[in-house]
Order: C-alpha cells, then structure tokens, then sequence
C-alpha cells in the first residue's frame, strides 16, 4: 500500500540553463537600455548628406569692410533746356535737325500766325486813332485858353467902365444929382461883374484840371497801347524758335505743317560743358543716402570721382533717383546714354569679420548659416547676426570667427536639416 504513496512524492530535479522565459526578459532589459541611450546619449540632430564638391565653401575673414554699393548709372547732360513754344502758330520750317550742335540765338524753326498779324494791325489802327484823338483835344485846349483870355479880358474891362461909373454916381449923389435908385443899380453892376470874374476865374481852374487829366489819361491810354503793340511785335518775333543757350540740340518733335499751342513743349537742348551721372538705388538705402557722398566710376583701368549732387524724395518701383557730378576729370569720348556701373560709398570703412556673399542670405535672411567641422566631414547650423553688406562681404556682428569656414551656397535642398555630411561625389 505504501509503494504507490512513495512512488508519487519523489522529487523533480530543477532545469538548469538558458530557458525561453529568460529570452524575453533579456530583450526587454536591451530594449529599456537602448531607449534610455537614445534619450540621453544619442545624437538626434536631424542631418542631410550632401555632395561637398557642389557646395561654395568659403572661408571667414576679418579685414577692412567698404561700405559702399553698386548700381548702374546713366550718363546725362549736366543741364537740360526745355525747348517751349513761345507763341502759337504753324510749322513752316524746320531751319536745324535734332542732333545738331546750335549757338544761342539760332534760329531752329519757323512757325506762322495770321491771327497774330492781325492783332497787329488792329492794334496800330487803334493807336493811330488815339493819337489823334488827343492832337484834337490839344488843340481844342490851346483855343479854349485862348478864349479864356478874351473873356478875362472882356471882364475886366467891364469891371473898370462899372468902377468908374459907381465911382462917379458916388460924389454925384452926395450932391444930390442922381437919384438914389440909379446910384444902387450902378452899384450893383459893378458887384456883379466882379463875382462875375471870380466865378469865371473858379470855372477856369476847374475846367483846367479836367483837361489835364482828360490829357494825361489819354496820354497813358497811347503809352499803354505802344506797349502792347510792341509785345505784340514781340511775340511775332518769337515765331522764329531760337536756341536760348550753347549746346546740343537733342529732341527736336514738331513736323512741318503741325500746329504748335502756345507753352507746348517741342524739343530740348542739352548743354554739354559738363556732364551728371544719374542712378536708382533701392528703397532700402534710403535713409542713407544723402547729397555730398562720394562715388567712383571705373574706365579703361582708370577711376574717376564723382560726388552726389541731387537725392530725389520720390520713390517709384521701389526705387529713388540720385544725380552724381564729376569732382574733376571725366572720361574721355562721354557720351549721353552710356552706362557705367558706379561705387557708391555709404559710410567709412571699418575693420570687421567678413563672410563673401552668397545664396544662402535668401534662405536664412542672415540669421544662421551651416559652419564646417575643423575635419570638414560634416557642418552644422549656427545663429550669427549680419549687419551691413557691399557688393562682395557680409559684415558678421556675432557668430563667426576668422578662420572658420562656411557654407554660403544656397540652401534650398537641405530642408529643416540641422547637419549637413559631407559626403565626395563618386
């Protein structure tokens, strides 16, 4: 009976060795040991192979930066007269051709203006007739002063004959030779004859000085028409469009038989004694560009000073207007139209760290770029701080250092990558 019991309590010897159970356990213990690397250790910067030979790799420098720009200017007369019609009228003929050297007072072209001929002649019609009119009124008043004299005359004789007659009714009525009624009347008369000169004597005056400024208006009026009459001969005078300074006769639109309104431009003359330079700079310098900078031209190897003169306020397109003079020599066979690519400086120069231009200023605006590892084997992103820019150097204000070297080709196929491996093409 207790044989069974004994055979069913034996004991079961334990397995020993690598069992599947301690497998999973093992790649589990791997699998947290890998995760925790990875968050702790592990480079997780986002990275971009790219072939090197294709890059422009350039090299930080720290030299003398110029601040100054290039744009392309235009050689232009250094004045321009607006070639204007005087006077109105037709174009008969044209005397010189555009392009032709003129000398002041040539004549360039010929118009006509029956209308102004006319005036003319209604003009000295009129002023004849005026003329006369006051020959006539001169002479009425040398007779009216004669006639004033006789009449003077003729009072005073009255008022002498009157004086004597009172006089002797006078000593007669004391002796009672007349009557008192005669003696009155004679009295009288000679009262009336004398109020009678002095109201003519007040009538002359009076008429005197209407006269005179009957005379003096009249003598105005005439001045007056002699005046427009000879601006009117003047305006038939500039009929003939002469040039009013030395230079060249460089637009020239009317064609004979075309009718010209008065004030309407027709052609201009460019004075050649000396030469501007004109230029469009971009909005973005406005605020730094302003009258007395210097500029340099560059011909033939040689460099000519130019200075800016004018700076336009007005922006158009995005862009303003300066003119720029020559501060002595000029080129030699300068000619209007050409053109030239000028150097303006901005500012003076400063010694600053330096980094040549280059595309990638389009993708970063100037506020990172990729700098080489010391190996050259990879390049990584880095924050910099760019100030000003000429024609060949950004100015680096913080960010770089003299003797790295960086990456300045564009960056439109390296996406949001933080390091770039440089990898030789094949």
């Amino acid at each position: 009976m207790d044989t069974p019991r004994e055979t069913m309590d034996k004991a079961i010897p334990k397995k020993t060795g690598l069992q599947k159970k301690h497998i999973g356990y093992i790649a589990l213990g791997i699998a947290i040991v890998a995760l925790i690397y990875m968050a702790f250790f592990a480079d997780r910067t986002s990275t971009y192979k790219v072939e090197k030979d294709k890059l422009i790799i350039e090299t930080v420098t720290e030299d003398q930066f110029n601040d100054y720009i290039t744009v392309p200017g235009t050689v232009e007369p250094i004045t321009t007269i607006k070639l204007d019609a005087q006077e109105g009228g037709r174009v008969e003929e044209k005397v010189i051709e555009e392009g032709s050297m003129v000398k002041k007072g040539e004549v360039i072209l010929r118009l006509s203006n029956p209308d102004l001929y006319l005036n003319i002649l209604n003009s000295e019609g009129e002023l004849a007739y005026k003329e006369n009119l006051l020959r006539n009124t001169q002479i009425q008043m040398e007779q009216e002063k004669l006639q004033i004299k006789r009449e003077l005359v003729t009072l005073k004789y009255d008022i002498e004959r009157k004086e004597r007659n009172y006089q002797q009714n006078e000593v007669l009525i004391k002796d009672n030779l007349i009557s008192k009624e005669e003696y009155l009347r004679s009295k009288e008369d000679l009262e009336m004859a004398k109020q009678s000169e002095e109201l003519f004597i007040e009538r002359r005056a009076q008429d005197s000085i209407f006269r005179s400024v009957n005379v003096e208006t009249m003598k105005n009026d005439l001045l007056n028409m002699r005046r427009n009459l000879s601006l009117v001969k003047d305006r038939v005078k500039n009929l003939d469009v002469s040039a009013p300074v030395d230079g060249q006769l460089g637009l020239l639109s009317p064609e004979i038989g075309q009718s010209i309104n008065r004030g309407e431009n027709m052609g201009q003359i460019n004075v050649l004694t000396s030469y501007k330079v004109t230029a469009q700079i971009d909005e973005h310098y406005i605020d730094r560009v302003r009258t007395q900078l210097d500029a340099t031209l560059e011909r033939q190897s040689n460099k000519f000073n130019l200075t800016v003169r004018r700076v336009y306020p007005e922006v158009r397109n995005g862009t303003f207007k300066i003119d720029m003079i020559f501060r002595d020599s000029m080129p030699d066979n300068i000619r209007t139209g050409q053109t030239y690519y000028i150097s303006l400086q901005l500012g003076q120069p400063k010694v600053s760290v330096l980094v040549p231009i280059g595309g990638f200023f389009q993708e970063t605006g100037g506020q990172w770029i990729f700098v080489l590892d010391p190996s050259e084997s990879f390049a990584t992103k880095r924050s910099i701080s760019i100030g000003r820019k000429n024609p060949k150097y950004y100015e680096v204000l913080e960010g770089l250092k003299p003797g790295e070297k960086v990456i300045v080709s564009g960056y439109e196929t390296f996406g949001k990558n933080e390091k770039l491996i440089l990898k030789k093409s094949k």
